[in-house]
């Protein structure tokens, strides 16, 4: 009997956590071997089973409870093991007494039957999970895991929904600066189209003084033509021409007195006719000589014209030129800024991409790692298996070693079997006190932990956020600065470009003042109400084109404080 082991005491660990091993082997083992010596079992012995099975079979749900863990499972079927070999050793010794003559007590048969239980095939983890009984720790527990998975995924949704709010809100602030930059670019064609209409208008106003003094000049010889004329044809003694565009305040004296004396000169070349003849030719060298100073006159008086046109002409392109490359300029800066700003978006999606790539490689590193170390503790949790099984093959053989020696303290076995069930029990009603503690404090604790990611990752958010509106702010105070900066420059050269044309006139007009001063001094007094009138003109026209140029000026200053406002 001592050196023969029970076929049910060889078996793994992971037979008795099935419910059809658990149940049948153990206690069905001995019917058939008993009853091929053609003998049934006593009352007492079936008395035992029952009490036995009794003593398992409740517990067939908790050693599989998948929230136990490993050494309380193993304790669990420790101490089954250990009643169920007291029970055996008792029912073989008892066997043996009575058929020892038989050769009940052969160790070969007991190999040969541990040999063929152990050789049958396991149950497949869907037999077993059809097998199982429902426990409500098992449903409270899976309906935790529910709950957390619901909760995960509501977390989960919630992110979604603010990552979508927030790449809304950067494209609405994307398309806002795109609109503000298209505005600025169509506000600065119109600038450039206004400073092309400027040039044009002062070309028309270039080409208008340009024919004023073409006409000008026009006038003189048709009026210096005239006199000639008159004075070589004479006048009536009634007859009196004035040039005037408008009627004189006051008549002329002088006039008179010339008619008077183209009078008398007809009267004495008709009385003396040689002197007549000399007179006409000393005239008529008058006349040409008087011709080529006029003709010479005009020709100064155009050569200046052409000087000054020349100049005006050579200052307009000069300030053509100086706007388009002041144009240029400003282009070239806002193609640097354009470029510059993709470059930031390439570095700025590089690197994101570069994240990304270091976030699902550290991911990829931690799943590997967290699989190995689930191999690791896999390999730990057999290790721990068999030495736990070598532990309980060492306490059957001492406790077959006490049963010897202790025989039929059956009673005994049954009142220790009932304090080791209270005592489990109790150790039971803790161990859930212990888990449902652990769990409040687990659950606290991810909660926490899940609330203080979610903190951390808004505050990442806000200050990348922050960061990058306060660099796109600078970036667009710096830009808008710049752009102050040349449309100052640029209204001071225009400023400028108006004092030098104001300047101008005036010299115009005080160079036209000497001119006329001189003329009048020259010429005779009958002419001295069209100069003056002239004179007048010329000063209603300076200040017609005054006011043209103090409306550009407005004009030009309303451009600058919208381009300063946008």
């Amino acid at each position: 009997m001592t050196a023969g082991v029970p076929f049910f005491l060889s078996l793994p660990v992971k037979v008795l956590h099935s419910p059809s091993t658990l149940g049948a082997w153990p206690l069905m083992a001995p019917r058939p071997l008993l009853e091929r010596r053609g003998r049934s079992y006593p009352a007492r012995w079936n008395a035992l089973f029952r009490r036995a099975e009794e003593c398992v079979m409740p517990q067939r749900a908790e050693v599989v409870l998948p929230g136990l863990p490993v050494p309380f499972r193993l304790l669990l079927c420790w101490t089954q093991m250990i009643f169920l070999s007291q029970l055996w050793n008792y029912t073989i010794t008892v066997a043996s007494r009575r058929g020892a003559g038989s050769g009940f007590d052969d160790t070969n048969r007991w190999k040969k039957m541990a040999d063929s239980v152990e050789s049958t095939p396991l149950p497949s983890i869907e037999d077993r999970l059809a097998v199982l009984r429902p426990s409500q720790e098992l449903l409270e527990y899976y309906q935790k895991k529910m709950a957390n998975f619901e909760a995960e995924n509501e977390d989960v949704l919630k992110k979604l929904e603010l990552y979508r709010e927030t790449c809304e809100e950067q494209h609405n602030l994307e398309w806002s600066l795109q609109q503000r930059e298209g505005e600025i670019a169509e506000l600065q064609r119109a600038l450039s189209d206004m400073q092309v209409c400027l040039f044009q208008e002062r070309e028309h106003v270039l080409r208008l003084y340009s024919e004023n003094d073409r006409l000008r000049i026009r006038e003189l010889e048709d009026k210096k033509k005239i006199q000639n004329l008159l004075a070589l044809v004479g006048t009536d003694t009634g007859e009196v021409t004035y040039f005037l565009k408008e009627p004189p305040h006051k008549a002329s004296i002088l006039q008179k007195t010339i008619q008077a004396v183209d009078v008398c000169e007809p009267s004495a070349s008709k009385a003396d006719p040689t002197v007549s003849k000399r007179r006409i030719r000393v005239k008529d060298k008058e006349d040409i000589s008087e011709r080529y100073q006029r003709d010479i006159q005009t020709l100064l008086l155009q050569v200046e014209a052409l000087q000054a046109q020349l100049g005006e002409q050579t200052k307009l392109s000069r300030e053509q030129v100086e706007g388009l490359m002041e144009d240029r300029r400003i282009r070239i800066e806002e193609i640097q800024v354009q470029h510059q700003r993709n470059q930031e978006k390439i570095k700025e999606l590089t690197k994101s991409l570069h994240h990304t790539q270091e976030l699902l490689y550290q991911s990829t590193k931690d799943f590997l790692q967290l699989k190995f170390e689930n191999q690791n503790k896999e390999k730990l949790w057999m290790l721990e298996r068999d030495h736990l099984m070598s532990v309980m093959k060492q306490h059957r053989a001492q406790y077959r070693k006490k049963e010897d020696k202790l025989g039929k303290v059956v009673p005994t076995l049954h009142e220790n079997h009932h304090a080791q069930n209270e005592y489990v029990k109790s150790l039971k009603d803790k161990l859930t006190q212990e888990k449902k503690l652990s769990n409040m404090y687990q659950e606290q604790c991810i909660s926490l932990e899940e609330e203080l990611a979610r903190i951390r990752e808004e505050e990442g958010v806000r200050r990348e956020i922050f960061k990058d509106r306060s660099n796109k702010m600078g970036k667009r105070l710096q830009i808008m600065t710049r752009r102050y900066q040349a449309l100052e420059h640029r209204r001071i050269l225009e400023v400028e470009g108006f004092k030098t044309d104001i300047k101008a006139l005036r010299q115009k007009l005080r160079d036209l003042e000497q001119t006329l001063y001189k003329a009048t001094m020259n010429t005779h007094g009958n002419q001295d109400l069209a100069i003056l009138c002239e004179v007048r003109d010329s000063n209603r026209r300076a200040h017609k084109i005054q006011g043209e140029l103090k409306s550009l000026k407005s004009k030009m200053f309303s451009l600058e404080n919208e381009l300063r406002l946008c």
